[in-house]
């Protein structure tokens, strides 16, 4: 049962800032994803910014911290620490969770989980509102494989998952400790062994979401996998949900693979933005690189005039008037939130009659 809402979107939860974007008004973002580090311990196959080189590139901590300061002010609600390398590389981890909690932002962290030692984990599990864990097989053989890691670190993220669900039932922490697994060829049919490793140690949830082809990315995974032929792992994976335990099978997300998209534009852009390792903050995450979609960077220039500065609005005078939506990334992350901006924009017939 998706009762995070990762399948939708979770748009409907803020009026306020959909109804100033509905008037016209130039508005703040509600999140953004933030990547502190752009190098990677893994090489994984499926990797879409593998193109990007992995250059062990970091975001000063000071400037980064004022960034944060800047855009908690502006209305931005969350940040996510992840992006084109291993987030938890950063040396400043820790204090950079701990500070961006207190300009009042959520806090979530996506990794593949082999750096979560018991002591990093004992300094931002109080501040995070969840973690996330990238985990791709169910047998160590299989993770080697996908992550191109020795299969040890298989073994090491169980572990640390572990002392993460052991650590947030002692102190009572309210992070909720997730695992996420991008469905292959390689690995469906490890998907319900991984679910009872996850069960047996307390993890929250399991997403099981499809892959997609990233037109830049060098790796090339073929054939891909027919989605519609394995929608049956959803009912098998039901009979592991426990009660604290519950599996995201992102079905809706599978079906819209190869559909054309319901909606012309895209809305979303307004409501985030992603800030690379190199201060550069970029409209959307399928396009990094590309300096058409680049605002500006925090190097140079505050989040304020970056976001209402002359470079935003010839991006979005673009979007608007001369992208071609098939253009971007297939299942692309704004997807749902596009789909729904669209029909408050273009309402249909009797829309009265609620």
């Amino acid at each position: 049962m998706d009762t995070y809402r990762i399948d939708s979107h979770k748009l409907i939860y803020h009026p306020r800032r959909v109804a100033d974007w509905l008037d016209g008004k130039d508005i703040f973002p509600l999140y953004m994803e933030i990547s502190p580090y752009g190098g990677c311990n893994h090489r994984c196959i499926f990797c879409a910014l593998d193109y990007l080189k992995y250059n062990p590139t970091h975001l000063d901590t000071e400037v980064l911290k004022s960034f944060l300061e800047e855009i908690s002010v502006r209305g931005v609600k969350s940040v996510m620490f992840a992006g084109e390398g291993e987030p938890l590389l950063h040396k400043d981890t820790s204090e950079l969770v701990i500070y961006a909690k207190s300009c009042n932002l959520d806090v979530a962290i996506t990794t593949n989980g082999v750096l979560l030692s018991k002591r990093l984990l004992n300094e931002i599990l109080p501040h995070l509102s969840w973690l996330r864990i990238s985990l791709d097989a169910g047998t160590r053989k299989t993770y080697s494989f996908i992550h191109r890691t020795n299969p040890k670190d298989f073994d090491k993220v169980i572990g640390n998952i572990k002392e993460a669900i052991q650590l947030k039932k002692e102190k009572g922490y309210l992070c909720t400790v997730g695992v996420q697994l991008l469905l292959l060829n390689e690995n469906y049919k490890e998907v319900p062994m991984l679910a009872e490793i996850l069960s047996s140690i307390g993890t929250d949830y399991l997403i099981v979401k499809p892959y997609s082809q990233h037109p830049s990315s060098i790796n090339r995974l073929k054939p891909q996998l027919d989605y519609e032929r394995l929608l049956f792992l959803k009912e098998e994976l039901r009979n592991r949900e426990r009660e604290n335990f519950k599996i995201i099978f992102r079905k809706n997300t599978m079906l819209k693979i190869g559909e054309r998209r319901p909606y012309k534009k895209c809305f979303g852009l307004s409501f985030w933005a992603y800030l690379t390792s190199k201060g550069d903050l970029f409209a959307c995450s399928a396009f990094l690189g590309d300096e058409r979609f680049c605002y500006g960077n925090i190097y140079q220039n505050s989040f304020p005039k970056i976001w209402e500065g002359e470079k935003r609005r010839e991006i979005m005078k673009m979007m608007e008037s001369e992208w071609n939506i098939e253009n971007c990334r297939e299942m692309c992350r704004l997807d749902e939130i596009n789909r729904y901006l669209w029909n408050l924009k273009n309402p249909p017939l009797h829309v009265n009659f609620i």
